[in-house]
């Protein structure tokens, strides 16, 4: 029959041949078996069942979570002389009793429902009466509490399958699923390990990238003008971010949409179809976007802001590069991120085993970003699929980089973490490295111990970046929940007892000592901007740019070392450096926390 299925390949797709991996799935499903295909984004899942609804008896059900992907499916099927259609809450109940009335006559091969319609026991009882010989199932990852994108109505699809006369041959499909999830798709729908069909996790095309201490909006319009003729989503964690980012870029004459659930029906189905038709180039997006949308030719995803679980980022990131050419998938990181999802997780999630999930995901994806390895490695290793150590095509493998040996920094923080007992997190290990003399500090009286004021030379925000990064190397831990807690791994031990180096990959800063903290930079500047309206001078008359660039880069303490800036003399600092020095000094401990 593969043969057969490769004639209607030809005939409805235009294609002849299968993609890798698509052949011994489709073999498996017309050999009478149940399946489960987990595919990349753009690795051709829908094939993998349409056909075979072609070529069996009677009717398919395809369970798809949102209305807009079924309705662009339906579209592309019918246009290629398929016989389809959806049943869901776009259409009356008039119309799903024609609509199921025809199946029953023959007139479908694919009927596209919604999760939620098999909550209906009146709708389960009228499916009982079809000729169903497939039910397939797309994002198959809702089905597992354990999964990213958990829909409690998938759990009712096993329901089904019990009550249809004739069990029909079930197909699920996904594109991120780790082990975990995997395991839990099996057991729910009774499908047989041995038939897990895993084409491979890696899209070469694409090239990952995290970026760290950048000036967010100079970033994103700097990168989205060079690429002025290219298509683009930008992620954002919540509506409010996306509604200042949208506008922010159609202030500055780049032709952007925005598209997230607090949007109208109307609005949401307008922006989509202006970015599906190049009407708009750039489409700035919460996580409601995305979910089944075909255009192969977007060129670049960036995150604003840390998604809040790796599965959640290779989906989306995903959609970049569809068509097989170059992408560039990007995460722009700051700290705050952090905290944005820890107040999701919070807010968004009642029962304790899950929410306990959530958080060892979310230091997951904290982890990647603070990781030095290779970023594919950490996301193949992250699905349970080996890798090599360097892709050569990621921002921490093609890089500039150099080694650094950072042996007696981490026994610092390794013997601060001991000496506390294992019992505090990041932020205040990261204080009484520092030596702060904050009321939590000396509460506890760690300003007693050994360690503290180690790392004096360091800012708050550095000693806690580099915490971050141990603990994705694996020489910490951290306990799960809200506010988790460093422990030291075996690996910590021997850095400790001096058995092992710390060595790691740093990024060459190009230029960096030039342009300094490009976001400080803008601190500074909008501090310059309310001295200069106080004095009525205009804002270079305070301090031209190149001192405030070089204060970026010193990061200046006290009256010394901001004397050193070249631009600031006595008077100046008389005037303007207490002021200076203040907001340097919040920048970096808000950078800490």
């Amino acid at each position: 029959m593969l043969e057969e299925a490769r004639q209607l390949l030809e005939r409805y797709y235009g294609y002849s041949s299968f993609r890798p991996g698509q052949d011994r799935l489709i073999s498996s499903i017309l050999d009478g078996h149940d399946v489960l295909g987990i595919m990349p984004t753009g690795g051709g899942k829908s094939i993998c069942y349409q056909i075979p609804a072609l070529l069996l008896p009677g009717v398919s059900l395809v369970v798809s979570p949102l209305i807009s992907l079924m309705k662009d499916q339906i579209d592309s099927l019918t246009q290629m002389g398929i016989p389809a259609t959806f049943i869901n809450s776009s259409i009356s109940g008039s119309e799903v009793g024609k609509r199921l009335r025809g199946a029953s006559l023959g007139q479908y091969k694919l009927i596209y429902i919604a999760p939620e319609r098999l909550e209906l026991e009146s709708f389960r009882s009228l499916l009982r009466s079809l000729p169903i010989s497939m039910v397939a199932i797309d994002e198959a990852h809702c089905i597992s509490q354990w999964g990213h994108d958990f829909r409690p109505s998938y759990r009712r699809i096993a329901e089904l399958l019990a009550e249809l006369p004739g069990r029909p041959r079930v197909t699920a499909f996904t594109a991120t699923a780790t082990p975990e999830v995997t395991s839990d798709i099996l057991a729910h729908l009774n499908i047989p390990r041995d038939q897990v069909y895993l084409t491979g996790f890696d899209r070469t095309n694409l090239k990952f990238s995290v970026v760290k201490g950048e000036n967010k909006h100079d970033y994103l319009l700097s990168f989205i003008r060079e690429r002025a003729d290219q298509a683009g989503i930008i992620y954002a964690a919540t509506r409010k971010e996306v509604d200042s980012l949208c506008e922010l870029l159609v202030k500055k004459g780049i032709n952007a949409g925005r598209y997230h659930a607090g949007l109208s029906d109307g609005a949401r189905k307008e922006a989509q179809e202006r970015f599906l038709y190049d009407d708009i180039r750039v489409m700035v997006a919460s996580n409601a976007f995305g979910m089944g949308i075909d255009k192969s030719n977007v060129r670049y995803v960036i995150h604003a802001n840390m998604p809040k679980n790796m599965e959640a980022y290779y989906q989306e990131a995903g959609r970049a590069g569809r068509d097989g050419e170059p992408g560039e998938c990007i995460l722009l990181f700051s700290p705050q991120d952090t905290i944005i999802q820890k107040f999701l997780i919070e807010e968004g999630i009642g029962d304790p085993e899950r929410r306990t999930n959530e958080y060892r995901k979310l230091q997951g994806m904290v982890d990647y970003c603070h990781t030095t390895r290779c970023l594919r490695k950490y996301i193949l290793n992250y699905f349970g699929e080996e890798a090599p150590e360097e892709c050569g095509n990621c921002g921490n493998c093609s890089d500039e980089v150099e080694e650094a040996d950072l042996t007696r920094e981490a026994q610092m923080i390794f013997s601060c973490i001991y000496r506390m007992k294992e019992r505090f997190g990041a932020a205040l290990v990261s204080q009484v490295l520092k030596g702060s003399r904050n009321q939590k500090v000396r509460q506890f009286r760690f300003d007693e111990l050994p360690t503290y004021g180690l790392m004096s030379r360091h800012t708050e925000k550095e000693i806690t970046d580099l915490i971050h990064t141990l603990s994705a190397e694996g020489y910490l831990t951290l306990t799960e929940g809200k506010f988790p807690v460093l422990k030291l791994s075996p690996k910590a031990a021997r850095v400790l007892r001096g058995e092992e180096s710390v060595l790691q990959r740093r990024r060459i800063a190009v230029r960096r000592e030039e342009e300094g903290n490009a976001e400080l930079f803008e601190e500074l500047r909008k501090l310059r901007k309310e001295l200069s309206e106080r004095d009525h001078v205009p804002p270079y008359v305070v301090f031209p740019d190149s001192t405030l660039r070089e204060m970026s880069v010193l990061l200046p303490t006290d009256r010394s070392s901001m004397l050193s800036v070249k631009g600031v003399g006595e008077a100046k600092f008389l005037r303007y450096g207490v002021l200076f020095l203040e907001r340097i000094q919040a920048y970096m401990e808000q950078g800490s926390h």
